[in-house]
């Protein structure tokens, strides 16, 4: 993971900062829109000062991703100010944008605060089992997909890859790191949380209507995805996903979580609207 955020500069001179990158290597050969985002964002955060942070990003996933093929990323300085900057980063495969984004960073400035608190009694990530428990009876090929990630998750109350158990209700939480620990820069912990802010967040949906990943003829794609970071927090060490979706209509649902630190931090909010295509409809209404 760290080395595919770790862009390269490009020799090519335009009237934008350019650079490129490769994809981590999937199964099924799209590239994974976590780590569009997280590359989009160093990207950005190349052509601003260190002490100057990124506090959001609005982002459009504009077409499927080859994992088998580099890509560019091309940055236009739209602002710099006293306190904040705004970057547009465009991802480019063959000279076809693929995904675009528009992301404002901020100095570290003192000022008003309050958050919404962690949500109590759930249990802790080492009395959750962790995703490999869940894995009996996937295709090879779809293990693949969470085995050789650089993510650990633990599902609250499961997983939703082979059935959905329990009730059909829209929300989760999902406890999640990554699996080794990382350099202390801010900036890649922040880039990195954005890789895996885009995990598990469309299963509030799914999980409403009792549909698992492996459900035969199921269409699932990300539209967009909007991230607020809030506070610092380290992704090498647990952290509570909670999620939940206000809302599926018309074959699209919307899903927002809130990411907290295992001590009670809230260090971002996000949300996506996923296009759902389920064969024969809404499962729950059956």
């Amino acid at each position: 993971m760290l080395a595919v955020i770790d862009l390269r500069e490009s020799d090519a001179r335009t009237t934008e900062d350019i650079f490129t990158g490769t994809s981590q290597s999937m199964p099924l050969g799209r590239v994974f829109g976590g780590q569009v985002l997280a590359q989009s964002i160093v990207a950005a955060s190349r052509t601003i000062p260190e002490e100057r942070i990124v506090h959001s990003m609005h982002g459009y996933f504009l077409r499927p991703g080859d994992s088998t093929k580099g890509i560019t990323f091309a940055v236009d300085r739209i602002h710099d100010g006293r306190s904040f900057s705004t970057r547009r980063t465009q991802a480019f495969q063959e000279g076809v944008p693929i995904f675009s984004m528009i992301a404002s960073f901020q100095d570290e400035d003192p000022g008003l605060e309050h958050q919404e608190p962690m949500p109590e009694g759930l249990p802790q990530p080492e009395d959750v089992p962790d995703v490999e428990s869940h894995l009996e009876g996937l295709h090879p090929m779809s293990k693949r997909l969470f085995t050789d990630r650089p993510v650990d998750l633990r599902h609250i109350p499961s997983p939703i890859y082979v059935s959905v158990d329990g009730g059909r209700e829209p929300r989760q939480a999902v406890w999640m790191r990554v699996r080794r620990p990382i350099p202390d820069a801010p900036a890649i912990h922040r880039a990195a949380l954005a890789y895996l802010s885009d995990l598990t967040i469309q299963e509030s949906i799914l999980r409403a209507h009792g549909v698992a990943w492996s459900t035969p003829g199921l269409k699932v794609a990300s539209l967009d995805h909007a991230m607020w970071w809030h506070r610092f927090g380290r992704v090498d060490e647990w952290m509570l996903y909670v999620q939940q979706s206000p809302s599926a209509r018309g074959g699209r649902g919307l899903a927002t979580g809130r990411v907290y630190s295992r001590d009670g931090s809230l260090l971002a909010s996000v949300a996506q609207e996923i296009m759902v295509r389920v064969p024969g409809g809404d499962v729950a209404g059956r």
